[in-house]
């Protein structure tokens, strides 16, 4: 009578233990994909930014020699602000004129 059980034991006890070993195996494989995916997804990041850095670096040195050509020079801050102050003007000027052909166009519909 204790044959039948020690053996339903010893069985069960196989069957989890090989349950144990293909999930540790499931686990390890989901984890080494998880890893590869991610190595991949970094080095398209890194292989992005290169080309974004690369980019905006032509285009940096290519607008600077046009500037050079054309016989500007590096703007300081006070020429900045000179800058923006003539920004400011030409902004206050287009607001004049709007309103002045607003008024002529309300003059002419009348």
């Amino acid at each position: 009578m204790s044959d039948p059980w020690i053996r339903t034991f010893f069985i069960g006890r196989a069957t989890a233990e090989i349950l144990l070993e293909k999930l540790e195996d499931a686990v390890t494989d989901v984890l080494s994909e998880v890893g590869k995916a991610e190595a991949d997804w970094r080095d398209g990041l890194r292989q992005f930014t290169e080309a974004v850095i690369t980019r905006a670096e032509a285009e940096q040195a290519e607008t600077l020699a046009d500037l050079s050509a054309e016989g500007y020079t590096a703007r300081t801050p006070a020429a900045s602000k000179d800058v923006q102050r003539n920004i400011d003007e030409l902004r206050a000027e287009v607001a004049r004129l709007r309103s002045e052909l607003q008024r002529f166009r309300n003059q002419e519909a009348t």
